[in-house]
């Protein structure tokens, strides 16, 4: 029976990070306020081991996305405190999320020594003009070094993205994407722009400055970048912020939130193949589309969109999705006479 896979989380908002990005509000999103200590690491992995079974891969997670920017001796504090965890077999392994400038030999040293697998760079955009006007003080030169000091120290890596950004375009999301292709990582996770009360983003769209990123933009760019990563074999670890009480109470004031953005994005993905294999089908006809049994939801579209949009675009007569021998992603249309 293969082992269970179990991520801890332990939040270190803002505390490194020396830059406010205009979309951040690490206290919203997270929804954790308090700065993790030594005993917060030891409850959360207690509490974790706690709850899930014997055998269960518990991976201890730093999330906050600057943890090699705090001071060096906080770092120590939290990565000590797994250490008893680690060598008890209590957890298999530790992961963080950090800044592309945050990393150097040194850090990694560091981080080896205590055993930490994975590293997450928050990278955002690849586009330099995109990277300034958010205010991140970083280049996309240091996410290239980074990305390719941490794969040779034998490393893994996730990046992160983002879509919407201020300057943003689909061209300049795709070529993101690509860029972070070419890095070869282990994972990425997409994250399109949401507003979140209390950010600089949030004043500059009351003032007009910003124009927001819908979750329709969203769906629109990721259906164009998506296909890439699948395509270069790299998984996609997320598509959209977690939900959590703050950002669903109210905290999420526009943009691109939405809980099920992953699924909206892959049903637009299957409504354009079934565009294109719909081209030359004649209008008035009886159509079916077989989808593999995963994707029968997502080529029925939320509330039956993709059917309605189909059959009125292609003037259907009418339009059936079933089950079929394919592989997920692949589509077979036929027609009934």
């Amino acid at each position: 029976m293969t082992a269970r896979n179990s991520i801890i989380p332990v939040f270190v908002p803002h505390l490194g990070c020396p830059n406010d990005c205009v979309f951040c509000n690490q206290r919203r999103i997270s929804g954790h306020t308090e700065p993790a200590t030594a005993q917060t690491v030891k409850n959360a992995i207690e509490e974790a081991a706690a709850l899930t079974p014997q055998g269960t891969k518990r991976q201890l997670a730093f999330y906050g996305g600057s943890f090699t920017a705090i001071p060096e001796g906080a770092q120590t504090e939290l990565l000590e405190a797994a250490q008893p965890y680690l060598e008890s077999g209590v957890i298999s392994s530790i992961r963080l999320s950090t800044r592309p400038d945050a990393i150097d030999e040194t850090v990694l040293k560091r981080l080896k020594k205590y055993g930490v697998e994975v590293i997450e760079l928050g990278a955002q955009s690849m586009c330099d003009k995109v990277l300034l006007l958010t205010g991140r003080g970083h280049d996309s030169a240091d996410v290239e070094n980074a990305s390719r000091l941490i794969k040779s120290r034998g490393f893994g890596l996730i990046l992160q993205m983002m879509t919407g950004l201020p300057g943003d375009t689909d061209e300049s999301c795709i070529e993101t994407a690509k860029k972070i292709i070419a890095l070869a990582p282990d994972g990425v996770r997409i994250y399109p722009t949401v507003i979140v009360r209390d950010t600089v983003l949030c004043d500059m769209w009351r003032a007009g400055t910003y124009k927001e990123h819908s979750v329709e933009d969203a769906v629109r760019v990721c259906a164009k970048i998506v296909p890439l990563f699948d395509e270069a074999g790299i998984p996609i670890i997320r598509m959209g912020l977690n939900p959590t009480e703050d950002l669903s109470g109210g905290d999420a004031l526009g943009g691109a939130y939405h809980p099920a953005l992953g699924e909206l994005v892959r049903s637009r993905m299957m409504l354009e193949k079934a565009r294109a294999g719909l081209a030359s089908v004649a209008r008035g006809s009886r159509v079916t589309i077989g989808v593999n049994r995963s994707d029968v939801s997502k080529m029925t579209g939320q509330h039956r969109c993709n059917i309605a949009a189909l059959t009125e675009e292609f003037g259907l007569a009418s339009l059936k999705i079933h089950e079929a021998n394919v592989k997920s992603g692949q589509i077979i249309v036929g027609t009934i006479d």
